[in-house]
């Protein structure tokens, strides 16, 4: 991985013109470098990412427009624009656009570990599907959790 270099990254533009379709959102990676990632999200109305947790990282959402609702260490919580989401290695969350807006944020984590490689491999997908997504997560240190039982 490469050390990171000084620079403006401009709006709409990304890393190498890097778009990715993660899950019916888009990430834009913004910065990589061995200590950090940080890509730009746009979560579409009824987009989603599941319960889950970064073992090995500790990650950040800057709410940029809209709002998110959170599950938080098995707490709910909503972030709005002008918001940040701290969330320590260990924690599981999941983060969900419930409203009927496009919500943009900016993400990033620390240190990059495999999250960078998990995105291009979810990305190459040829379908998205949930129970795949959560194999291959795993192999890139992030473990989604077993959805709630029925009727909770």
């Amino acid at each position: 991985m490469k050390p990171l270099t000084a620079g403006v990254t401009k709006a709409n533009e990304g890393i190498d013109a890097i778009s990715w379709n993660i899950l019916g959102q888009t990430y834009v990676p913004k910065t990589l470098s061995e200590d950090s990632f940080s890509w730009h999200a746009t979560f579409p109305p009824g987009t989603f990412v599941p319960p889950h947790i970064h073992p090995t990282q500790d990650e950040f959402i800057y709410l940029l427009e809209g709002r998110l609702d959170l599950v938080l260490d098995g707490q709910e919580s909503v972030a709005t624009a002008g918001d940040l989401v701290r969330l320590p290695r260990n924690v599981p969350h999941g983060l969900f656009n419930k409203s009927e807006a496009t919500v943009k944020c900016l993400f990033w984590v620390a240190p990059t570990g495999r999250l960078y490689d998990l995105f291009w491999a979810i990305h190459s997908m040829p379908q998205q599907n949930p129970a795949e997504v959560v194999a291959l997560s795993a192999k890139y240190e992030i473990d989604f959790l077993p959805p709630p039982p029925e009727g909770a």
